[in-house]
């Protein structure tokens, strides 16, 4: 019987401090029907790039993850972590795919599965569609998740444990859930207790799943995005940038943490010592070509998923091109073709001229408003993050710019360039660059000269670098974005 095949030998990895589970959605069903069978008390969480960035600012929840008896990754964010640690995933083993296995499982094994969670007629819709899977008996009982009082909670667990159910799925989402799994387990019992979030919704019919061909790309959070921009664009935009952060934080520790002495040690640091001497040199062109094209080539396929939403999103509120082109000026005066996503209506340019005679900034070079009428609605959330500039990647491969330096400008603004100004334009200019991560369009003009002449003179592969790496902490805070 399937049941009987345990995953309880499953291998383990290590991602973000946390000890993930590394099986297959069968083999974690398997387990846990076992595991309820045998009466052995096993607490469950799924830990998705949400549930890493939620325990780095909870103690509270970051304490409950790391008494759980089972993590497991749940996510294309995790399954890309794992992957570049070295350690790839066994299986996407979230709450949403194992329930329709879980319930074969149990049902096999003679276990009743308990749902706790969703509005009011919410787990009882999930529960009649288990029914019409095939699996009649499985489900002892339902409650819904509006259980704020401590009389409530008292029913709750009253009701639970009278129904006989092995396992408990609970649908409160993250961090509740887990939380109250941490405090309440010890009233509960059932053996096996597991937080598995939105799955209620899911197989209520109240949302709908992504197509298959996203969800095995692992952009399974593009189709919810789209289906609830409003109230998840922070946590899928933003967030996932911060997981990213956090991801290359995370290798970097592991990777690079002194983990030596003696001999060993004096070796890597004669090493570091001479990695720093080349970086701290004046770029070369080969090597600053080689990063920028490694750089965009990596950056495509990181923000693949926000390039789509972000078309879509622009195609939807507005007619139009999704891709804005305009010719700016590059290393040594030459004028290219700049791409970006449209943020502006069709017919910006028009207004331009008018606008520039009712208010004028940068010292009367360049026109920047905080409330420009020309941008909709999506352009001003696109260039709140920089989302717009993303487009410039592919600039970067054509060469006309580069990953670092001076931010292209307009022929029009370069013609009034003094004399010391068009020192910006002896190096490629580039997607980010000093001023971008001190302020961004909050520095004047001459600010801006000022810090793009500091760079052109001390420009490194270990600036280039660390403007890199500062560059993300600047646009999520969006300071000086209009």
């Amino acid at each position: 019987m399937l049941w009987k095949e345990s995953a309880a030998c499953a291998p383990s990895l290590q991602l973000f401090d946390l000890t993930i589970v590394n099986s297959t959605l069968q083999g974690a069903a398997n387990d846990l029907a076992r595991l309820a069978r045998a009466g052995r008390r096993t607490r469950v969480s799924f830990v998705n790039s949400h549930g890493v960035k939620v325990a780095a600012t909870n103690p509270a929840y970051s304490r409950v993850l790391h008494g759980m008896d089972r993590l497991y990754a749940d996510g294309g964010g995790m399954a890309l972590a794992a992957r570049w640690t070295g350690a790839p995933l066994a299986d996407n083993v979230n709450g949403t795919d194992l329930f329709p296995l879980l319930c074969a499982a149990a049902e096999q094994a003679g276990v009743k599965i308990f749902l706790l969670g969703g509005e009011p007629g919410v787990a009882e819709a999930a529960a009649r569609t288990v029914k019409a899977m095939g699996h009649d008996d499985v489900i002892a009982g339902v409650h819904h998740g509006y259980i704020d009082s401590p009389e409530d909670k008292q029913a709750a667990i009253e009701e639970i444990n009278a129904s006989g159910a092995s396992i408990l799925l609970i649908g409160m989402g993250v961090p509740t859930q887990d939380i109250w799994i941490a405090r309440n387990f010890d009233s509960l019992r059932t053996p096996v207790v597991v937080g598995v979030g939105g799955l209620f919704d899911v197989f209520s019919g109240r949302v709908s799943r992504a197509p298959v061909v996203l969800r095995c790309l692992g952009c399974e959070w593009t189709w919810r995005l789209l289906q609830e921009p409003a109230q998840l664009w922070s946590r899928y935009l933003i967030s996932n940038a911060v997981f990213i952060l956090r991801t290359l934080s995370f290798i970097a520790r592991q990777r690079f943490e002194p983990s030596c002495h003696g001999a060993a040690a004096q070796k890597r640091a004669w090493l570091w010592a001479q990695i720093d001497r080349r970086l701290v040199a004046p770029a070369g062109p080969a090597a600053k070509r080689a990063l920028d094209i490694v750089g965009a080539l990596g950056a495509f396929s990181l923000f693949a998923p926000i390039f789509l939403v972000t078309a879509i999103a622009i195609k939807m509120e507005s007619s139009g091109p999704i891709l804005f082109r305009q010719t700016r000026i590059g290393r040594n005066g030459r004028p290219f073709t700049m791409v970006k996503f449209r943020s502006m209506s069709v017919g910006a340019d028009a207004l331009h001229a008018k606008m520039q005679g009712e208010t004028t900034s940068r010292h009367n070079i360049r026109y920047k408003n905080h409330n420009d009428p020309r941008i909709t609605e999506t352009g001003r959330f696109i260039r709140r993050y920089s989302i717009d500039e993303l487009p410039q990647f592919w600039n970067v491969l054509t060469g006309d710019m580069s990953l670092v330096g001076p931010r292209p400008a307009l022929p029009s603004e370069v013609a009034k360039y003094a004399p010391s100004d068009r020192d910006r334009l002896l190096v490629k200019p580039g997607i980010t660059c000093l001023w971008q991560v001190c302020g961004r369009a909050n520095i004047d003009f001459v600010g801006q000269v000022a810090l793009d002449r500091e760079y052109v003179r001390r420009r490194s592969l270990r600036l280039d670098i660390w403007l890199l790496l500062r560059t993300p902490y600047a646009v999520l805070s969006g300071a000086g974005a209009y």
